[in-house]
């Protein structure tokens, strides 16, 4: 998608230069004549001697740089061949330069006075420039005008917008092509424009979902002030709604119009992204007269989902996009980048609760819990105590964990050996076709469906999970002291292996049934009052008996048994797969 580097005709000539050097050393060195005894002898320079293996390693090496240089050759070859659909002077980098457009790319050759047919006097091929135009988005003319004016102006000629990769980074770049002439650069721009209109992955028009209340409130912001700009010179359209409560969005979509849009998208955090990815699979499955009060199939989303993260730590984005950058997030949208993503359903009594990525028991959605009961104040400082909050108050939940391992598991065979060292021995799978149960205290329990990458486990919470193999993994951590817990949540921050502890114990899973055991609810830090707490002394029972989960940060609340199972490939995100990503800069900024 992007340049790829060119070999200059003056590597070649120097490689040229040393194969000839190479020859005249390897040749014996003829006895001096003494015929000419009057003459003065001439001082030959020193040869150096080549040894024969020395030789064999010169002649490979000019051998594979031949070789190379006759396939950048063909190559080269192969691109000049392409049919020219338009040709003409443009001034580029205040550089006149002859300018083609062929079928995938324009390529422009500067100009000079002595050599005009592109060849200089000693037959050096001049440096060419190109760019794919799969990579342009946009194109508009250039004009000059005063200030105030909206319309008209000097032409200055035709301007192209490049999308281009910097790390995990995609940003827009602008190509100036100057030419003053008002007929010439409209026949240019008619012929760019037919080119865009044929890549018909890439979005025409967008239903935009804004959460204005997303972490610190910048959702807006970002929204008007970097992206919809972005969406305008792309010549997207797009219908903009700012959710004025939580469910909105789910509202909106239930009785929305999709069919006039290309995708939909969402500005905000992890559980406004949930709630939008939750209406957009409900309203599939309405339209497809599922029953969501039974057991169902359900069917894939009609429309890609695009996500930019506004929130505070962006799990969903950051796992598809490889970075929590909004500007990277609306690139990906406009160039049509698509990737299917693995969904979980939850559900209790065969009655559906919700669409998600992963999910969090115990510690996890605790934390969120507490965090929601302190909404007033600010984003880091509510997660923060939040967390300091729930390891204080400590406590593990009794329950009963049933799954039914993946069949033929493609990560198996990529995994260490520290998946066997935390399995107790009757734990191993003597038959995946059954399901296994393990039972017990437990501090926190994920099921996860994607890695769940941020800035706090740049590994990943899952590392072992892909965006769509049909898999989940379960990571259940048993009851230990709270100095260890903690030390297992520095470890995702880390470069050590956060699950190499003998309470920690991980499985890939395609359904998880999680059954609370415990007589007690949520604990008294999820009360208004918030008053000290003894939590040996003074346990607290929910008047409903409900157990909090954290469902891609939105907050889930349960009675009974919860049932998971994973959809392969249930709905499309704008983005690219984990593979795709550099290796992520570990620091640690957990705990």
């Amino acid at each position: 998608m992007f340049e790829t580097p060119r070999r200059s005709a003056t590597v070649l000539n120097a490689w040229s230069g040393s194969l000839e050097d190479l020859q005249q050393q390897a040749q014996p060195v003829s006895p001096v004549s003494t015929d000419n005894t009057g003459k003065k002898k001439k001082t030959k320079p020193p040869q150096r001697s080549v040894s024969v293996p020395q030789l064999f390693a010169l002649e490979d090496a000019a051998d594979s740089e031949a070789e190379e240089r006759r396939t950048g050759e063909k190559c080269h070859i192969e691109r000049d061949d392409e049919e020219s659909i338009l040709r003409g002077i443009f001034k580029i980098e205040k550089k006149s330069c002859d300018v083609e457009l062929r079928a995938s790319r324009l390529v422009w050759t500067p100009i000079q006075p002595e050599t005009p047919t592109g060849t200089s006097k000693a037959g050096m091929l001049l440096n060419k420039d190109y760019v794919e135009l799969k990579e342009i988005f946009a194109v508009k003319l250039k004009r000059r005008r005063s200030v105030g004016q909206q319309k008209g102006g000097t032409l200055l000629g035709i301007t192209l917008f490049q999308c281009v990769k910097k790390g995990k980074k995609l940003k827009d770049h602008a190509i100036h092509l100057s030419n003053m002439s008002e007929d010439h650069c409209e026949v240019w721009l008619r012929h760019f424009k037919d080119i865009l209109n044929g890549f018909r992955n890439r979005p025409k028009s967008l239903k935009v979902f804004v959460n204005p209340n997303s972490h610190r409130k910048e959702a807006n912001q970002i929204y008007s002030e970097q992206i919809a700009p972005l969406f305008k010179l792309a010549d997207i359209k797009t219908a903009t709604t700012i959710t004025e409560y939580k469910g909105h969005a789910l509202s909106a979509l239930k009785e929305c119009d999709l069919k006039e849009f290309d995708g939909v998208i969402c500005v905000g955090g992890d559980g406004f992204a949930n709630e939008v990815a939750y209406g957009l699979l409900l309203r599939a499955q309405m339209d497809a007269g599922r029953d969501t009060d039974s057991i169902f199939t359900p069917v894939r989303a009609p429309l890609p989902l695009g996500i930019i993260p506004a929130g505070s730590t962006d799990i969903v984005a950051y796992s598809v996009q490889g970075i929590r950058h909004p500007l990277t997030a609306a690139m990906h949208i406009i160039m049509g980048h698509y990737q299917s993503v693995d969904v979980c359903t939850f559900s209790t009594h065969s009655r559906l609760l919700r669409f998600g990525f992963s999910a969090m028991f115990g510690f996890g959605g605790r934390t969120l819990a507490l965090a929601e009961k302190h909404r007033w104040m600010p984003s880091s400082q509510r997660r923060e105590f939040a967390v300091i909050k729930t390891l204080a108050n400590l406590k593990p939940e009794e329950c009963e964990l049933t799954f039914l391992p993946l069949k033929n598991p493609k990560q198996e065979s990529q995994k260490t050996t520290r998946s066997k060292l935390k399995r107790d021995s009757s734990n191993h799978f003597d038959n995946v076709d059954q399901w296994q149960s393990i039972q017990g205290l437990f501090l926190n329990i994920s099921i996860m469906a994607i890695p769940c990458l941020c800035s706090m486990a740049p590994k990943g919470l899952a590392p072992d999970t892909r965006l769509d193999n049909g898999s989940m993994s379960l990571i259940a951590v048993r009851n230990t002291s709270r100095a260890d817990f903690i030390k297992h949540l520095k470890r995702y921050g880390s470069l050590k292996d956060q699950f190499s502890f003998p309470f920690v114990e991980t499985y890939t899973v395609q359904e998880v049934k999680l059954k609370p055991r415990s007589t007690s609810g949520w604990a008294d830090d999820l009360s208004e009052e918030n008053v000290k707490f003894d939590s040996k002394r003074t346990p607290m029972i929910s008047s409903e008996k409900n157990y909090p989960w954290n469902i891609d940060g939105d907050l889930m609340e349960a009675s009974s048994e919860v049932n998971i199972r994973v959809h392969p490939r249930l709905i499309t995100l704008f983005g690219v797969t984990t593979e795709e990503f550099d290796d992520s800069t570990v620091k640690c900024s957990c705990i």
